[in-house]
């Protein structure tokens, strides 16, 4: 089947003169692709936009690099849109790279039956160290964790028309993380159709130290408490390591308390083990080290979203009392 090719593809960069070239490459490599990229630079200090004014794009493809110090995520997503020719719109990130019919199985589904307005795609986790796809393989769902009906598509792998951008009215500008999921969901408000394709993969690479991942985690449940996500999901968090807290505290006056402690953290630890040990081939005869630092992840994690979530509670608040 012959593809459409018109489309717009729009990414946002910020300092990824070190895995930019590879990103390029995965673009180049592609069966497919889009009629005309459009990259926003929020403000690099590094040698990024220099290597994409000097990047050579196919024939039949023209690029276009606007370069906007400051710009937030949303900013320079809902910049690049409406600098776009096309009424489709592909999404991705300067940080990952493509497989190389991305391109084509995202375009290809808005012309399959029901003529979805949104098209989510997947992703798969890859690192460089041991600790990189630890914790990559630790906090990315497999295939069978989705259920496509309520599946909320990464912009890292999404598609949509540009009607459907207009009706849920762009990214939040107003919100720093979680912006995506939030975008998502207005579109889905909206009655825009999604259709999820789980073979249009793009590869993405977790932080690469402890604190940093601290941050990010911080940082995603302060956005959630800012758009009001989840809070059914972290009051669980929460509950759950209360009464693991109790347990524990119980375990110094009768040890059977332990029993269920350990039961307990065994099966929350079980959906994260799994991840990592059904993709043990990337670890090769480290992938018991990357098991044992699986439960460090995943509490490290978990007290940064209970830290960052009041947070942003409380940021919600204060603008809804137009404080600022």
């Amino acid at each position: 089947m012959t593809v459409n090719r018109e489309g717009s593809l729009v990414l946002t960069v910020l300092n990824e003169a070190r895995s930019l070239h590879t990103f390029l490459d995965s673009l180049l490599a592609q069966t497919v692709l889009p009629t005309e990229i459009i990259v926003v630079d929020g403000g690099s200090t590094d040698t990024t936009a220099d290597i994409l004014r000097a990047w050579t794009a196919p024939a039949g493809c023209k690029l276009r690099v606007i370069v906007e110090p400051g710009a937030t995520i949303s900013e320079g997503r809902n910049l690049a849109v409406t600098q776009a020719s096309y009424r489709r719109i592909l999404v991705t990130d300067g940080g990952t790279t493509l497989d190389e019919a991305w391109v084509e199985r995202m375009l290809a589904a808005f012309d399959t039956l029901g003529a979805p307005g949104v098209v989510g795609g997947f992703f798969r986790p890859v690192g460089s160290t041991l600790l990189e796809r630890a914790i990559a393989f630790t906090v990315t769902p497999e295939l069978h964790e989705i259920d496509p009906a309520t599946f909320l598509p990464s912009s890292r792998s999404l598609a949509f028309v540009r009607e459907a951008w207009e009706g849920a009215g762009g990214y939040p500008e107003w919100l720093d993380y979680c912006e995506d999921l939030v975008f998502d969901i207005n579109m889905k408000d909206r009655g825009f159709k999604f259709a999820f394709v789980p073979d249009a993969i793009v590869t993405w690479s977790a932080r690469s130290s402890i604190p940093s991942f601290v941050k990010q985690y911080f940082r995603y449940a302060r956005g959630d408490g800012k758009a009001n996500l989840w809070w059914k999901r972290h009051m669980v968090r929460y509950l759950a390591y209360v009464v693991g807290l109790v347990m524990l505290c119980t375990s110094f006056i009768t040890p059977w308390a332990i029993v269920p402690l350990v039961a307990g953290f065994v099966i929350y630890m079980h959906k994260f083990w799994s991840r990592v040990w059904n993709r043990r081939l990337s670890f090769g005869a480290g992938v018991f080290r990357g098991l044992a630092l699986v439960p460090v992840i995943v509490v490290v994690g978990d007290l940064a979203k209970m830290a960052g979530y009041p947070v942003g509670l409380l940021w919600r608040a204060a603008r809804a009392n137009g404080i600022r």
